[in-house]
C-alpha cells in the first residue's frame, strides 16, 4: 500500500525520520513545520514536498492541506506529530504557558484533524494518527500540564475512533516513551526556563531529576527508528488497532497502569518519584 501521507512537526525527530520512512517505502509526503527552511534536508527525495504548516495558525493548516491535495490529487494519512512538553512543578505555570501547551498538544492537532476530514469524507477513508506518550496513560511529576494535555488527546482519539469508523476513516494513537535525540527536549527547556519555583520544591525537584536522569540514560537509543516504523505501521497494517507502543523502556510502565490494580500502580510510582526520608532525620 502506498498513498499520500501529512506529517506535522518534520524539522526534527520523529517527524522528520517519519517522513524519510514514507518517502523511501513510496509513498508521497507533505512534510510540515513551522519553518520551511529547517527542511532543506528532507527535499533531495523528490517524492517530499516541504510546506509551512503551524499549528497555532489555523489558515496555516487549510493552506497547507489545499496545497497537498493540489499537489499530489489526495491525502491519506495525517499525523498529528507536532508537540511540546511543558516541565514544572504546576504552582508557577503560568495561565499563558498552560494555554499555550494545549494549543500546540491537543487543539492544533484538532484544528488539522477539523481541516482533513471534509476530503477523508469524500473519498470514505483516510487515516489519522496522533503522537501522544506514556504521559497520556499515566500521571508523572513535573509534567502535570504535558500529561494533561496528551491524556485529553487520548480520550479524545478513542472518542474521534468510534465517531468515524463508518465512514472508512481510521484513528490511531502511538505512545512513545523517551525522546532523545529528536529536539523535543530542547523546546521544553526554552518553554519552561526561569520559572519562578519555589524553594519548598527543591527537595523533591532533585530527587525527581536523578530518576528522570537516569531513565534518559538507559532509554531506548533506537526509539526513533521503532516509533517511525509504529507510525508506517499504523498507516498501512489495515487493522482497527488503537493504540501502538513501540518503545521498550515504558512499557513495563504502560503494562502496570493497564493491567495493575489501582492501588498496587501507585504504589510503584510513589516508590519511584517521592523523596525517602533522611536516615539522619
Amino acid at each position: 500500500m502506498t498513498g499520500a501521507v501529512l506529517i506535522t512537526g518534520c524539522s526534527s525527530g520523529y517527524g522528520e525520520a517519519a517522513a524519510k520512512l514514507f518517502a523511501l517505502r513510496g509513498w508521497n509526503v507533505i512534510a510540515t513545520m513551522r519553518n520551511p527552511d529547517h527542511g532543506r534536508k528532507l527535499t533531495d527525495l523528490k517524492n517530499i514536498l516541504v510546506v509551512r504548516l503551524d499549528v497555532q495558525d489555523r489558515d496555516s493548516i487549510d493552506k497547507a492541506i489545499t496545497q497537498a491535495i493540489r499537489h499530489f490529487g489526495r491525502i491519506d494519512a495525517v499525523v498529528n506529530n507536532a508537540g511540546y512538553g511543558l516541565f514544572s512543578p504546576f504552582e508557577p505555570s503560568s495561565r499563558d504557558a498552560i494555554q499555550k501547551q494545549f494549543d500546540v498538544n491537543v487543539f492544533g492537532a484538532m484544528d488539522v484533524i477539523r481541516s482533513i476530514l471534509p476530503h477523508f469524507r469524500t473519498n470514505r477513508s483516510g487515516t489519522i494518527i496522533n503522537i501522544s506518550s506514556g504521559a497520556g496513560v499515566f500521571g508523572a511529576p513535573m509534567a502535570s500540564i504535558y500529561c494533561a494535555s496528551k491524556f485529553a488527546l487520548e480520550g479524545f482519539s478513542e472518542s474521534l475512533a468510534y465517531e468515524l469508523a463508518d465512514l472508512g476513516i481510521a484513528v490511531k494513537l502511538i505512545e512513545p516513551g523517551g525522546a532523545p535525540g529528536t529536539g523535543f527536549m530542547t523546546r521544553s527547556k526554552a518553554e519552561t526556563g526561569g520559572l519562578p519555583i519555589p524553594d519548598d520544591y527543591n527537595v523533591f525537584m532533585a530527587h525527581a531529576a536523578q530518576i528522570y536522569g537516569a531513565f534518559a540514560t538507559n532509554s531506548d537509543s533506537d526509539a526513533i527508528k521503532r516509533v517511525a516504523e509504529a507510525i508506517f505501521a499504523a498507516a498501512t497494517d489495515g487493522t482497527g488497532q488503537l493504540r501502538y507502543m513501540p518503545n521498550d523502556d515504558i512499557r513495563a510502565l504502560l503494562t502496570a497502569r493497564r493491567e495493575s490494580s489501582e492501588q498496587e500502580f501507585i504504589a510503584l510510582m510513589r516508590g519511584f518519584f517521592l523523596p525517602r526520608p533522611s536516615s539522619n532525620a
